[in-house]
């Protein structure tokens, strides 16, 4: 499922990061009082009610000649291209400067939803211009402060008030996975490479979405669909420039597979943008498989896979479930590897265990390494259940959820994992306490 995505924008320091950091509820925009200091957008997860959707915090529109300014007004639109809401943050304290007509201009361009969200009305000056902001012309307009929490969820209300259900395209029965990773890592000619096996036949038509290509085709008599990010050719080159852009395209290919083919560079190694991509699979809770490719240029193979495995495993510590495949989309040597642990790692995401085996495996381990007792008590297992799938998660009913250590919680995964075979997909505990639903 796609969720929709919501864009900030406004000139310097008008609050969008703390407006960003209130939504997301954690503090991961730099918030500093020199204008422009959050140059690059940055994204989260916003839930609200029964809505989930994609924040995205843009760097000031400014007009003034700074070298960055150029770069945060392109980052800008490209935000709002995405973007299936803009919410124009203003300045309830300072007023209108001629920099927010322009961001005015921009949006009136867009032919996109705008909510006027004014900042800092906590401000007694406020009530001296209040009506200026109406000088806009936009339709909506809700008066907040970030910082008191003042007017937040009357804007999350407007902000969810028009998102449609969005439904499924496929069949439940298609296997759909993404191709992800950074710009020039591959991932064309990965797609490309998959669709002209011997053995895959294409359907002829490709349905197109906005942010990627969609291929469906048969593979060993099963359904697919593969999702290329990397597809589309926006206008301009700056599409294809910002690292950033990357990650909104994956986010939103993400939600809706169910399976993750990260695709590294074996010329580059690993980057630290890989690992935020991966990362973003593992908080969705999907399926992921690990694709290193150009694995053609690659010398001395064998000791160069040995030394790969021991870097992946030190750099993705945080999904050691994840298979690794050594490819060449160019050559397409070993190619063959990648669809079997597709379809492993969506089996296994799907995988529901019995309740009386789970609880043997839970009491087995239990019994094994009975956890630490603190202040006089000790945690006490009572029964476990799977809950869910896609990730599997498992609900461990205990004494008292507050005696839950992060260690043990990852000792009874690793016990799990061990009994069954969740290769490829994350898998969660829910501790609850008894009779807690």
């Amino acid at each position: 499922m796609q969720k929709p995505v919501v864009a900030l924008v406004g000139r310097p320091n008008v609050g969008k990061s703390t407006i960003f950091n209130r939504l997301v509820g954690s503090k991961i925009a730099i918030i500093d009082d020199n204008p422009g200091v959050t140059r690059d957008r940055l994204y989260g997860t916003v839930n609200y009610l029964d809505y989930s959707f994609h924040l995205i915090d843009t760097g000031g529109i400014d007009i003034s000649k700074e070298n960055f300014n150029a770069e945060i007004k392109a980052q800008a639109e490209i935000a709002i291209d995405e973007a299936d809401v803009i919410v124009f943050v203003v300045d309830g304290k300072e007023g209108l400067t001629a920099n927010d007509y322009t961001v005015k201009d921009i949006l009136k361009k867009s032919g996109k939803p705008v909510i006027v969200a004014i900042n800092k009305t906590d401000a007694k000056i406020f009530q001296e211009y209040k009506y200026d902001f109406y000088s806009l012309g936009f339709d909506t307009y809700i008066e907040i402060s970030a910082e008191h929490n003042n007017g937040i969820a009357t804007l999350l209300d407007e902000i969810t008030h028009n998102f449609k259900e969005i439904t499924n395209d496929y069949d439940d029965s298609v296997i759909k996975f993404s191709v992800i990773g950074r710009p020039n890592v591959g991932k064309s000619s990965l797609v490309n490479a998959i669709l002209n096996e011997e053995r895959v036949i294409v359907s002829p038509v490709a349905g197109t979405t906005r942010d990627a290509i969609d291929t469906p085709f048969k593979y060993h008599d099963k359904d697919f669909v593969v999702i290329d990010t990397a597809g589309m050719r926006k206008r301009g080159k700056i599409y294809e420039n910002v690292e950033k852009y990357s990650l909104l395209r994956s986010l939103k290919a993400i939600d809706r597979s169910d399976v993750c083919v990260l695709v590294i560079n074996a010329e580059e190694g690993i980057i630290e943008h890989d690992k935020h991509i991966a990362g973003y699979a593992l908080e969705a809770g999907k399926a992921i498989v690990i694709a290193v490719n150009k694995w053609d240029i690659v010398e001395d193979k064998d000791k160069a896979m040995k030394q790969w495995k021991e870097e992946l495993k030190y750099q993705f510590n945080f999904m050691p479930y994840a298979k690794v495949v050594f490819l060449s989309a160019l050559t397409k040597k070993r190619l063959h590897t990648l669809m079997p642990e597709i379809i492993t790692a969506y089996e296994n995401a799907h995988k529901q265990i019995s309740t009386s085996s789970l609880n043997n495996v839970i009491t087995d381990a239990y019994a094994l390494n009975l956890p630490p007792s603190y202040k006089g008590k000790r945690l006490k297992i009572y029964f476990s259940n799977q809950s869910a799938i896609c990730p599997p998660t498992f609900n461990i009913q205990v004494n008292s959820k507050g005696l839950i250590h992060f260690s043990y919680a990852r000792y009874l995964e690793n016990k799990i994992r061990e009994n069954f075979d969740f290769t490829g997909t994350p898998i969660k505990l829910n501790f609850k306490n008894k009779g807690e639903q």
